[in-house]
Parts: C-alpha cells; structure tokens; sequence
C-alpha cells in the first residue's frame, strides 16, 4: 500500500513539475502586458538616455526608424539612432494596437504619435516584435513609418 502510495505522489508531483516548466517555458503576452512594454520603452525615452532606450531590444534586434532611412542591426546603430532621436524629447502614445502573441514571441503592432520639444508631431505606423528572454521580454525588431498622409 504505502508503494502504491508513493508511486502516485511521485507521479503526481513529476506531471505537476513538468506541468509547471512548461508554463514558465512558455510565456505569452495580452494587450494590457504589450501596452506596458511600451510604456517601458516611452519611459526609457523620457530620461534622454539612449542606452537606456537601447536596454529595451536583444543585441541581434534590427530597429526600422521613423526618421532614419539606415536600417539599425547592431548596438552602436540604435545608440547613434536614439542619441539624436532623444534630442527633441520625444513622448509616444499609442493610437491603437493589435497584440499577436505564441509561445515566448509576440507582435505589437498599430499606430502611434509622438509629441516633441518643440511642439511638432509625427504620427506612424509600427511593428514591435518581442521574445521572452532570461524571464523579460526585449524588442527583436521594430518598424516604424511616418503615416504617408
């Protein structure tokens, strides 16, 4: 009886613990956690601190920019990007949003404005895409275009 017992409790807690990494494996993003990915992000602009803005994406993320036609593939190009980006103090806000998500990757993608300094404006598109990585999500590729318009 008590090896039939302990069969089962070992079962049990095998199929619990295995249920259980799976899950921590496996993340997922809804559309409140994408919006405080961004949030992150726009904050990160508001210190003026491109290294901080650059701490939001993987070191192999590509970055797309509004007002840039230079794709940015490496660290030393989103910092050279940012650094004259930050200089107009720029705030985002999001327009709208579809989130897409699967296991440990998503995509934010929509339309955003961003206010400046100097009281100008640019409305855009863009594309986020995320992993989960070392328990954190980090920007894999960005996308943003100037609405044509």
């Amino acid at each position: 009886m008590f090896k039939t017992f302990a069969v089962i409790t070992l079962l049990t807690a095998s199929s619990f613990a295995s249920a259980n990494t799976t899950s921590d494996q496996c993340a997922t993003l809804d559309k409140q956690q994408a919006a405080m990915l961004f949030d992150r992000w726009n904050d990160a602009l508001k210190t003026g601190d491109s290294s901080k803005v650059a701490a939001n994406y993987t070191a192999d993320a590509v970055l797309l920019p509004t007002l840039s036609n230079q794709p940015r593939t490496d660290l030393a190009g989103k910092l050279d990007y940012f650094n004259h980006f930050l200089k107009n103090k720029p705030v985002g806000t999001v327009d709208s949003s579809t989130v897409m998500t699967s296991c440990n990757t998503a995509i934010d993608t929509g339309l955003y404005t961003f206010r400046f300094n100097d009281h100008s404006s640019v409305k855009a598109r863009y594309t986020f895409t995320y992993a989960h990585v070392d328990n954190q999500w980090l920007i894999t590729s960005h996308h943003s275009s100037a609405m044509p318009e």
